[in-house]
């Protein structure tokens, strides 16, 4: 068995660590050629990772152009306990608002621990004319989890 056979994640480890994670990277296609990276907030629906963002930031522009993107999450401090998920996606955007708001709801009930009050309801209502949502539709994977190697190398 190769060291790549054996450091990858199985679909199950994969759901339970990119529930436990917060923080997706984000590299679209800049227009001068270089990627573009951008932490974002996300759910995952469906098995398919979900985020919002301003419809008029960089990142909408690239996608708007260009609709694919990679996504990292990414954990551990020291070699033998990195461990992560990479994603090359087709994106696609969701504008409309009433959707893009159920997201931005999702993502604050993530983020907040659970029962929102009315005032985030209202603030991700008044956003949600401002944003998109982004679907992440994986074509490719790549994990890794470098603790499966018990410290050897």
């Amino acid at each position: 068995m190769s060291r790549r056979d054996q450091i990858t994640m199985s679909a199950e480890e994969v759901d339970a660590f990119l529930d436990e994670q917060r923080v997706v990277v984000c590299a679209t296609n800049g227009r001068d050629g270089f990627p573009h990276l951008m932490p974002l907030w996300y759910v995952v629906r469906g098995g398919e990772l979900w985020a919002w963002t301003f419809a008029k930031s960089q990142k909408v522009r690239n996608l708007e152009r260009d609709a694919r993107a990679s996504l990292q999450v990414e954990a551990g401090e020291e070699y033998q306990e990195l461990r992560g998920v990479m994603l090359k996606c087709d994106v696609e955007l969701v504008r409309d608002t009433e959707r893009v708001g159920e997201l931005g709801l999702e993502i604050f009930a993530r983020y907040t621990g659970g029962e929102l009050g009315d005032e985030v309801r209202a603030m991700v209502s008044k956003q949600a004319a401002k944003r998109v949502a982004m679907r992440f539709v994986e074509r490719e994977r790549a994990t890794w989890d470098h603790r499966k190697l018990g410290g050897t190398y």
